[in-house]
């Protein structure tokens, strides 16, 4: 298969940065565009970056994004502390437009997103952060791209390196992958399984942990 050319969204969070290191490393990654809205510190024949300070601001017909097979989208807030209507329009009115632009310059390209286990599909349920992350999921299923996969990743154990790596998570780094191995994954295995599932798809649109390590196999 030829190698892919791939957009990633959050490179300066610990997700997008630990998937990021996993495609400049993987041959089957043959460029990747970085957007963000600060550099992501990181240097390589194969990364460019184009830096936007708001994602709602990116203009649906922005040439920039055309020529890529797939987009990772690994950017992402977490809820605590915010409302549902400040929540909403950072985790889905900010995806649903990135992923419009970038389909509307890739009509074969293959969409990943990060979501999160336990994100509620029925949209109906106590958690907001669930019902919201679970409207997310279901409307970008319903647009056209050649694929739309929502991963569903528990735990994850950072890159060797990484730099985004927040205090209070490092304690848990070693701990967590031993005592509940079948609920974590390592960001090394997130990427290989976007590069996997863009190259080969995957009978099911919805990725849990077992799905993302079938994958990265």
């Amino acid at each position: 298969m030829n190698p892919i050319k791939i957009i990633l969204t959050g490179a300066t969070g610990m997700v997008g940065e630990g998937v990021l290191m996993e495609c400049l490393e993987n041959p089957n990654v043959s460029e990747i565009l970085s957007i963000s809205r600060k550099p992501s510190g990181k240097s390589n024949p194969k990364l460019r970056e184009y830096l936007v300070s708001d994602f709602l601001s990116i203009d649906l017909h922005d040439e920039k994004l055309k020529g890529y097979d797939a987009c990772f989208f690994c950017a992402g807030i977490s809820s605590i502390g915010m409302n549902e209507e400040d929540y909403t329009r950072i985790t889905y009115d900010t995806t649903l437009h990135f992923a419009k632009a970038v389909l509307n310059q890739n009509p074969d390209m293959v969409f990943n997103y990060v979501s999160g286990a336990s994100t509620d599909s029925t949209e109906s349920g106590k958690l907001m952060w669930a019902r919201v992350k679970g409207k997310t999921e279901n409307d970008l299923k319903k647009m056209n791209f050649k694929g739309a996969y929502n991963f569903r990743p528990g735990f994850m154990k950072p890159v060797d390196g990484q730099l985004n790596v927040k205090w209070f998570f490092k304690p848990f780094i070693w701990i967590f992958p031993v005592f509940f191995q079948s609920k974590s994954l390592t960001l090394q295995e997130v990427g290989r399984a976007m590069i996997n599932v863009t190259q080969k798809g995957y009978p099911t649109s919805t990725l849990e942990i077992r799905d993302i390590k079938n994958l990265a196999i």
